[in-house]
């Protein structure tokens, strides 16, 4: 039988559940996420011996954790930044191409599971080379009911590359579409 194992041991901070992260730690993977989306080059940079695989990986397990961070925070702003102008969003919606036709969607989806009383988790990521597989869940903070629940696959060039492709799963249990006093709350 294969071993469990913690997928958070190599990374910055843990989100595989609630409570993991000090406030600090919080203000620093914002700061940080900030930081790299300035990285993302004009170009999609070519895999090869100035940008190997391997660099790529260890950029994109540096990147998770300011990732997580800017959902739980509602940070639209930064998770946009996080994608390439030419992104490709497959999804049950249907498939998605650059920033502007996904945004109304996701911004209920980030207003869902970043709303006050709830917070997304990610138990499970991997990685390897620019594939980011994750599955996440949001629990509500009073019952610890699960109200949303998904994952995704993140193909990400590292920091000078950003997001290109993602797939993503989804379901929510109690809500589907964000009351307006929840989509504020999103900054964008």
């Amino acid at each position: 039988m294969r071993q469990r194992v913690n997928y958070y041991k190599e990374l910055s901070a843990d989100y595989s559940k609630p409570g993991l992260v000090s406030n600090e730690l919080k203000a620093k993977l914002i700061q940080q996420s900030e930081e790299l989306i300035t990285k993302k080059e004009a170009i999609l940079p070519q895999i090869g011996s100035d940008y190997p695989a391997e660099k790529i990986e260890e950029e994109n397990k540096e990147w998770w954790p300011t990732h997580c961070e800017a959902l739980r925070q509602g940070r639209g702003d930064l998770l946009t930044g996080e994608y390439r102008d030419d992104l490709v969003y497959l999804c049950q919606d249907g498939h998605y191409f650059g920033l502007k036709e996904q945004q109304e969607r996701e911004l209920h989806w980030w207003a869902l599971i970043a709303q006050p009383g709830v917070t997304m988790t990610w138990p499970i990521v991997m990685f390897h080379h620019e594939h980011v597989y994750f599955e996440w869940k949001c629990l509500d903070d009073e019952t610890n009911e699960t109200i949303a629940k998904g994952n995704v696959t993140f193909v990400r060039r590292g920091h000078r590359g950003a997001v290109y492709l993602k797939t993503e799963q989804l379901t929510f249990y109690r809500d589907v579409y964000a009351p307006d006093e929840l989509v504020r709350l999103i900054k964008i």
